[in-house]
C-alpha cells in the first residue's frame, strides 16, 4: 500500500476512488479525470432513477464502462454488486483515509448546501429535505448512513488486499496529503492542476 509520498510506478488507466460518504471522492475522481484524461463516471448517476428509484440498468451500465480502457469512477454500491464488476478491472484504488471530522464537517456543508438551494442532481432528483438529518433510519438520513459505514473501508481494505492482489492502492489520509499527492502527479505527467477550492475547516 502506496502512501502520498510514494511515486506511482505506472499511469493508471483504470482507477477507483474509495472512501466513506463525503470524503470527497467525486471531486477527487473529476480532477484525476483531467489530470490523467480519463472518463470520469459517475456512479450515483448511473445507480438513482428519477424520485432516487435505483435504474434496473445499473449494473449493465456499469459493465459497460468498466469494458472501456480509460476511466475512473467512485468505488461504491458494493453491495449491489459492483465489486465484481469493477474491481477486476481498475488497475489503482484510490483510498481517502480521512479523520472523522473532516468527512462530517464535508457531507453536512454539502447536504445543507444542496437542500437548501434545492441542487438539482441525477436524473432530476433533488437533496431530501433537511428534516430528514432527524431520521434514525441510515436509509433516509444520509448522516446516519455515513455514521453506520464510517470504519467499512478500514475494514474491508487487508480483503481488498489479499483478493485483488494486481490492485495498487494509494490511501491518503487528510485533504493536505491529498493535495500534496495531486500535485506530485501533476509534476510527474508534466501537466498543472487547479487549485482546490477553500475548505477553511478541513484541518
Amino acid at each position: 500500500m502506496l502512501s502520498a509520498d510514494d511515486p506511482l510506478p505506472l499511469r493508471p488507466e483504470r482507477v477507483l476512488i474509495a472512501g466513506v460518504t463525503g470524503s470527497g471522492k467525486t471531486t477527487l475522481a473529476r480532477r484525476i479525470a483531467d489530470l490523467w484524461d480519463l472518463r470520469h463516471v459517475e456512479i450515483d448517476g448511473l445507480f438513482h432513477g428519477e424520485n432516487w428509484t435505483p435504474r434496473p440498468s445499473f449494473l449493465d451500465d456499469v459493465r459497460a464502462f468498466a469494458a472501456e480502457d480509460r476511466w475512473v469512477t467512485e468505488w461504491q454500491y458494493t453491495s449491489k454488486g459492483t465489486d465484481e464488476i469493477l474491481a477486476p478491472r481498475a488497475k489503482v484504488v484510490i483510498w481517502l483515509d480521512y479523520p472523522y471530522r473532516v468527512v462530517r464537517a464535508r457531507l453536512l456543508r454539502r447536504t445543507l448546501g444542496r437542500s437548501i438551494l434545492r441542487t438539482r442532481m441525477w436524473n432530476g432528483n433533488v437533496e431530501k429535505p433537511i428534516w430528514r438529518m432527524f431520521s434514525g433510519d441510515p436509509e433516509e438520513n444520509i448522516i446516519a448512513w455515513q455514521t453506520l459505514t464510517l470504519h467499512k473501508w478500514t475494514e474491508r481494505m487487508p480483503d481488498v488486499v489479499s483478493e485483488q492482489p494486481h490492485l495498487l492502492i494509494v490511501r491518503l489520509r487528510h485533504p493536505r496529503e491529498t493535495e500534496r499527492w495531486l500535485r506530485a502527479q501533476a509534476e510527474a505527467s508534466g501537466v498543472s492542476i487547479a487549485p482546490p477550492k477553500r475548505r477553511s475547516r478541513d484541518r
